[in-house]
């Protein structure tokens, strides 16, 4: 085995080289920098167990992400699932009954005034709806980042959460609401 080798088969040097871009990975899904810690140093230690296994079809930044996202799939499985209108906390009473038996807006939204795209563009539009998925249930706010950011598919989702396909959309339909309340008040209502 020679120097580059051994490197790659090195845990230190994958903390070295990958530990900030597996950090801000994990960090972005879970929203708690203890948790993203522990998620990071899980994968490194499942990765230096199981490096025989790595077959080399991929860089190993991309084989150690993939770790990580199996990590973070997991900790989320290991959650309460996330039943009823009891988790939406302050926000069911504000969204529950805005749609009537047609699906017709009972509360139409504000104008949120702009061109989407240079209003999503801005960085600071971006800080609220990252507060806004903090202060959401972690389930939540990791199913509505996987499909909206990420661009996962709705049977991705289900498999990484380990959930139905109802209940997926259930639950990216109280984390649209939930993050269209928290806009509204936190930055088009200021």
């Amino acid at each position: 085995m020679g120097a580059t080798d051994k490197q790659e088969h090195d845990a230190i040097h994958w903390l070295d080289q990958y530990g900030d871009a597996l950090y801000r990975f994990a960090m972005a899904r879970v929203h708690d920098s203890f948790t993203a810690e522990d998620l990071v140093q899980e994968t490194l230690l499942a990765a230096y167990r199981s490096y025989k296994n790595f077959s080399g079809k991929s860089t190993v930044k991309t084989w150690l992400t993939g770790i990580l996202k199996n990590k973070i799939a997991d900790f989320f499985r290991k959650l309460k699932p996330e039943y009823g209108d009891a988790n939406l906390g302050d926000y069911a009473s504000s969204t529950a009954n805005l749609f009537d038996k047609k699906e017709k807006w009972k509360i139409k939204p504000g104008d949120w005034g702009g061109d989407p795209k240079n209003v999503f563009e801005r960085k600071e539009l971006m800080a609220v709806i990252r507060a806004c998925l903090t202060d959401m249930p972690e389930k939540t706010a990791y199913v509505y980042t996987m499909r909206e950011l990420e661009g996962a598919t709705t049977n991705e989702i289900c498999e990484r959460i380990q959930t139905g396909e109802n209940n997926c959309w259930v639950i990216l339909y109280r984390a649209r609401m939930l993050l269209r309340r928290c806009l509204e008040v936190n930055w088009f209502g200021r």
